[in-house]
């Protein structure tokens, strides 16, 4: 055994791109990682090799100038840049939750007009649905649309835009009333824009501001943002797959790519602590011997150890069901609660492995503790899943009395 979370029945080719992106990250992340989230500085030239590596390409079709790879693959190449640094990672995730729903969903003109852009990183994509007083209840959302002609009027606020300022194409949903009758169901009255901007902050263009960063407590150097719309006009042929009324189901499909990000996301965050722990374990001494060699370190390393291994394995069940084109809510929902809350507790293990040196902003270790939380609350907080999961078992295993 070599490391954790190795994965079985990878094709040649999975293995060397798996194998580039982790190159990559022992070579241009991680060294300058710790640092660059220290001044929440955006990771410009980290970005620029993943352009060079193709990977805002990766799940896009080859037919749009993408590598046209699956789920799975782009879930392995989170697990090594979130290894590095998970606020790389989410740079991807939102752009490529939006090519998936383009992919998916779109209208061919969509797809030819944003997708070949998208894979070479030119076209980089946000997508939002929350907003200030919405919190998972998504069948709350007030931001409207409202035809004109040729064109909608879109009025509300939205709240944490994972690449807000940094994107020139954000998916937002919206209600839209047009066609259905009051009385409708919530979920059935809603459409997903496609926002197309200049990256940056204000007001970038009539009728849409991007406010400043937010300041968070982790999760640094990626630009997280509201998204005000006051007039906002969009052409009509920039409502998602064309027709109203769909937001809801697509958001919804885009979110489950999102889920199985953010388990990927947490598996390479605990596989990071882990080397970080077990590697202190093995430098610091105490009472003549390393600390590793104490009973009590070798269980911990040892609870870490199999944290990592369930949550990988749950992980990538996760995304090869997607891949086979057969629903995986379930999966995805129990992965991304297990791998976010198994994160928190490796990362915590890791950091009392490390004792007083855990509170140091010198040691790693510092940075891993302030973003796992991260994890805990994004694309559906553990209760969300929870009530996913619970749903979705009581339909499988449904009484017969």
């Amino acid at each position: 055994m070599t490391r954790l979370a190795q994965t079985a029945g990878l094709t040649d080719i999975q293995r060397e791109i798996i194998s580039t992106v982790r190159d990559f990250v022992d070579k241009e992340i991680i060294p300058v990682a710790t640092a660059l989230e220290h001044r929440d500085e955006y990771p410009t030239e980290i970005v620029e090799g993943l352009k060079e590596l193709g990977l805002f390409g990766l799940m896009i079709p080859e037919e749009y100038g993408g590598l046209g790879e699956s789920l799975l693959t782009y879930a392995l190449c989170v697990e090594e840049l979130s290894r590095g640094w998970m606020s790389v990672s989410g740079i991807i995730n939102t752009h490529f939750i939006v090519a998936y729903m383009l992919k998916q969903h779109g209208t061919q003109e969509q797809k030819d007009t944003f997708l070949p852009r998208m894979a070479l990183g030119e076209v980089r994509g946000a997508f939002s649905m929350s907003e200030p007083a919405l919190g998972s209840d998504v069948s709350a959302i007030s931001s409207r649309a409202v035809r004109d002609g040729e064109e909608y009027i879109l009025n509300g606020q939205k709240m944490w835009l994972t690449n807000g300022g940094t994107s020139s194409l954000v998916a937002v949903l919206c209600r839209s009333d047009e066609g259905h009758p009051e009385g409708t169901a919530p979920h059935k009255s809603m459409t997903t824009f496609l926002i197309e901007k200049e990256p940056g902050f204000g007001e970038i263009k009539p009728g849409l501001t991007i406010p400043g960063k937010i300041d968070k407590m982790g999760y640094k150097g990626v630009d997280t943002t509201e998204l005000i719309m006051d007039g906002l006009r969009i052409p009509a042929n920039r409502v998602l797959g064309g027709t109203t009324g769909r937001g809801f189901y697509q958001m919804m499909d885009g979110v489950e790519v999102g889920r199985v990000n953010v388990a990927a996301r947490g598996c390479g965050v605990a596989q990071r602590a882990f080397e970080l722990g077990v590697s202190y374990a093995q430098q610091r001494q105490t009472f003549g011997k390393p600390i590793a060699q104490h009973q009590a370190i070798q269980f911990k390393l040892a609870e870490m150890a199999t944290k990592v291994e369930a949550a990988h394995a749950m992980m990538v069940n996760a995304a090869r069901k997607k891949d086979s084109g057969e629903r995986n809510d379930l999966e995805a929902g129990m992965a991304k609660y297990l791998a976010s809350e198994y994160c928190k507790e490796v990362v915590e293990d890791a950091f009392r492995i490390h004792g007083g040196y855990g509170f140091s902003k010198e040691y790693e270790i510092e940075r891993l503790y302030r973003e796992a939380p991260m994890l805990l609350i994004g694309e559906g907080t553990a209760e969300i899943q929870k009530m996913i999961i619970g749903r979705r078992l009581l339909e499988e295993y449904r009484f017969q009395g």
